[in-house]
């Protein structure tokens, strides 16, 4: 365990030291007493067992001080996981969503919000090239947060119990599907933080770490004056006139950062589990009928929904894309004001 990056931090560790070395001295008396009673005592120097039966004075030295120790160890626990849960009047409200396998961060009251994908590439992954140094730990979009202030994580997960885990801010909180765990944290420190998913979430469990980068709050004021502004240009680009090979070209690097993972770089998928989109009957059958389930998932299978989780520009162009990739070409395609059309349909 290392003191990590925040006071939290530096308190769990504190306590956590603390607590090893009160097992330690523990430890060292009692088997110091064993195995000196078992050399000095033993049978060959012509020892002989005293006989007696009960002792009051025995019986009341190993009740209370167990019973002193644990106390010991429980009043700066205690303290410690009530500074932990404390977390009111936060500077910074962050929406921390769970999903197979990435991360969804929507700062409340900004209007910004997006999803952290793994970058490693898929080369390293399958020991085709050597690894790199964040190897696995390594997204395109990081969490970014100010520094000094009071950041409030509100976790959930929107299909199986996942689990954030930043171990330098000593944060670590289930996101359990229709339940919101709270989590807080303060960084004085700029720099980057490394985590992963610490709950065995499904097949590709290991591929969904986080980043967290800590900015200046002038740093920060300005990355988020840009997130505002990339959230109103997307916006103005669901009413663009967009043409096929703008969204093919689009969609390629939505389907390499979404959908790769399960149905492979060249669509042939991972049978019978993740059915291969290359020459299927949902790719090159009736446009519709494939907006319809990339938009709304396949229950009971492991095809999630993606209508909540990708623009309506960016499952416009995925769709188009894997209708006219690896040789299905279509030749058609769905559009931003289709799929806007499609979720104010199921808004009503």
């Amino acid at each position: 365990m290392a003191p990590g990056a925040t006071d939290i931090s530096h308190a769990v560790f504190d306590l956590h030291m603390t607590i090893f070395w009160i097992c330690v001295v523990i430890g060292v008396i009692v088997f110091g007493a064993m195995f000196w009673s078992m050399i000095v005592h033993r049978r060959s120097t012509g020892q002989v067992a005293a006989k007696f039966h009960e002792s009051t004075t025995v019986e009341i030295l190993w009740t209370v001080v167990p019973l002193l120790i644990l106390v010991a160890m429980a009043v700066p626990a205690t303290a410690t996981l009530i500074k932990m849960y404390d977390a009111s009047e936060p500077d910074v409200d962050i929406q921390i969503t769970g999903y197979q396998w990435k991360w969804h961060y929507k700062y409340l009251g900004q209007d910004v919000e997006f999803f952290s994908n793994l970058t490693t590439p898929a080369e390293q992954i399958h020991n085709q090239s050597a690894k790199g140094e964040h190897y696995l730990l390594e997204v395109d979009q990081p969490l970014v947060l100010p520094i000094g202030a009071k950041v409030r994580f509100l976790v959930t997960s929107a299909d199986v119990i996942h689990s954030w885990w930043v171990p330098a801010f000593a944060v670590k909180r289930d996101a359990i599907p229709g339940f919101v765990n709270e989590a807080w944290t303060r960084v004085d420190k700029p720099g980057l933080y490394r985590g992963q998913c610490a709950e065995l979430c499904g097949k590709d469990h290991g591929f969904m770490p986080i980043v967290v980068d800590v900015k200046t709050q002038a740093d920060y004021d300005t990355w988020l004056g840009e997130r505002k502004a990339e959230a109103l240009k997307l916006k103005e680009l669901t009413s663009k006139e967009w043409t096929l090979e703008e969204l093919v070209a689009r969609g390629d690097k939505v389907y390499h950062t979404t959908c790769v993972a399960c149905h492979q770089a060249e669509g042939q998928g991972l049978p019978p589990m993740f059915p291969a989109l290359k020459g299927s009957k949902i790719a090159t059958g009736p446009v519709a009928d494939h907006l319809n389930i990339v938009f709304h998932g396949k229950p009971g299978t492991a095809m999630a929904a993606f209508g909540k989780q990708l623009s309506e520009v960016d499952l416009a162009a995925v769709v188009t894309y894997e209708r006219n990739a690896w040789g299905n070409n279509k030749g058609d395609m769905v559009t931003p004001k289709d799929v806007l059309a499609l979720k104010q349909a199921e808004s009503k």
